[in-house]
């Protein structure tokens, strides 16, 4: 493949920063996490220079102006990326669900070339899970022993790490996705996505079954999100909008769309919106009912009343955490229950919302934590590289601001 060249470097005399994740306009969720982290990075030091490992060089160009430098490291020689490496003062994984099953010892290569190199390595919130592949457990064993920090999103991934294996300390903060700030999402394009202004909106978030929910039946899952929007619609008198997180949703979202009584009442946006203007599209919802991760993430950081469709750890945890009716996952036969929950939530959301608002405080903390912690091992990693690649010393950060 041809490779594209990344754009000049800038002229910045900092530590150069590497950032490595599933980045590449993949998942709104992945990219709202590099918004984030780039923002955390570029806050404490202005001065360095950030260098994104992407999945798709040119998308995470176009979209991500934070970022000094772009390299694709999916579909390309060994050499190219190795040559990244050792240039880099400090080497950032995540964060984000990277450590699964078949993904996980790819980006955990880039990692131990890193070390082996003497590149500092620091793991920014990422998650964990499931791991069952001997190789996988092998490398996370032994990569994340070797990493100078280790910060995980949820404790659930914290608990899948132990059960690995792995022998260090191990901090929970919380998803880097929670200090993403609202873009605005105006009426215009609201009409041009066919969806009424003048109505009351339930947000509904559907996806493919994936490796964290291998057993999910599709058509159970897709009936009881139909019989939920229905549901909705008539209890409501509302319309349903289909949020996708990536463009396999939106196959998903035809096929509950399908199942509805109502279709006429349902919606699926098709443009391509940034994560901040998903973030700012929430604010037009008065109901949010979802299984992708992000989207509950928004829809919570918005307040909307939101009902997570647990279908793997993480989903579980955050329901945990937000306080949410702690559902079993989802299958048809929890129609009634699922009904019955999401009547609940709309009837005492007032009574609830100033305990929502106050677990969210204590939510956005935590994922604060991770950048101080990153901030920290940058100061004491120093300050960037002269011509000659030496390191210089380190320079005066500016105080934190997320």
């Amino acid at each position: 493949m041809t490779i594209a060249p990344s754009h000049p470097p800038a002229a910045r005399s900092g530590p150069r920063i590497g950032v490595l994740g599933s980045y590449g306009g993949f998942n709104t969720g992945d990219e709202a996490i590099l918004t984030c982290v780039l923002g955390c990075l570029r806050a404490h030091r202005p001065d360095a220079h950030l260098v994104v490992l992407s999945r798709n060089a040119e998308h995470t160009r176009a979209h991500h102006a934070e970022a000094d430098e772009v390299v694709d490291w999916e579909g390309v020689s060994r050499n190219h990326v190795l040559d990244v490496l050792p240039r880099l003062d400090l080497l950032v994984l995540g964060g984000g669900g990277l450590l699964f099953d078949g993904e996980a010892r790819r980006y955990l290569r880039l990692v131990r070339a890193a070390q082996d190199r003497d590149v500092p390595t620091f793991a920014y919130a990422i998650g964990a899970g499931p791991l069952r592949e001997a190789e996988d457990r092998e490398a996370v064993r032994t990569v994340l022993a070797d990493m100078d920090d280790v910060v995980v999103r949820d404790e659930e991934s914290r608990l899948v790490l132990e059960e690995v294996g792995l022998e260090r300390e191990v901090t929970v903060t919380a998803d880097p996705a929670l200090l993403l700030r609202p873009e605005p999402f105006t009426d215009a394009m609201m009409r041009d996505e066919g969806v009424p202004t003048d109505a009351r909106l339930v947000g509904m978030s559907v996806r493919e079954p994936g490796r964290a929910a291998e057993a999910l039946d599709e058509s159970d899952y897709h009936a009881l999100l139909a019989t939920v929007a229905d549901f909705l619609v008539r209890r409501l008198d509302a319309h349903v909008v289909f949020l996708p997180m990536e463009r396999h949703d939106v196959r998903h979202a035809h096929a509950v769309l399908s199942h509805m009584t109502a279709p006429d009442k349902g919606r699926i946006l098709h443009g391509a919106y940034s994560p901040g203007q998903v973030l700012g599209l929430m604010r037009h919802l008065d109901l949010a009912v979802g299984m992708r991760l992000h989207f509950v993430i928004f829809a919570a950081l918005t307040g909307v009343p939101v009902l997570p469709l647990p279908y793997s750890g993480k989903v579980f945890d955050f329901a945990r955490r937000l306080g949410a009716p702690a559902l079993v996952g989802v299958a048809r036969e929890q129609a009634g229950l699922l009904l019955a929950e999401v009547d609940r939530l709309w009837d005492e959301y007032p009574r609830r919302e100033e305990d929502l608002r106050a677990r969210m405080r204590e939510l956005t903390t935590a994922a604060r934590e991770t950048c101080v912690r990153c901030g920290s091992l940058l100061d004491a990693v120093g300050g960037g590289r002269g011509p000659d690649g030496a390191l210089s010393g380190a320079a005066e950060p500016r105080p934190l601001e997320v």
